[in-house]
């Protein structure tokens, strides 16, 4: 083997372990980050507050005036 074919190889190991590394940690972050909150948002047409409410909840009240709102569709 000439020295320029030892030089492409350690290259390439290197190079793949590092892929390989970037690869497992993407997978360990998505594994154990935060999850998507399932939660509705809402927008009071009363006074403009803008909260959060169970997914299961179809009209919510705003907690700083009391309106029953619907939930804002994304």
């Amino acid at each position: 083997m000439s020295a320029a074919w030892l030089i492409i190889i350690y290259v390439s190991v290197l190079l793949g372990a590092l892929c390989g590394l970037g690869i497992y940690s993407e997978l360990r972050r998505r594994r154990f980050g935060p999850t998507h909150s399932e939660d509705r948002v809402f927008r009071c047409t009363k006074c403009g507050f803008v909260y959060t409410d169970d997914p299961d909840v179809d009209r919510s009240r705003c907690s700083q005036c009391g309106k029953l709102n619907e939930p804002i569709v994304f």
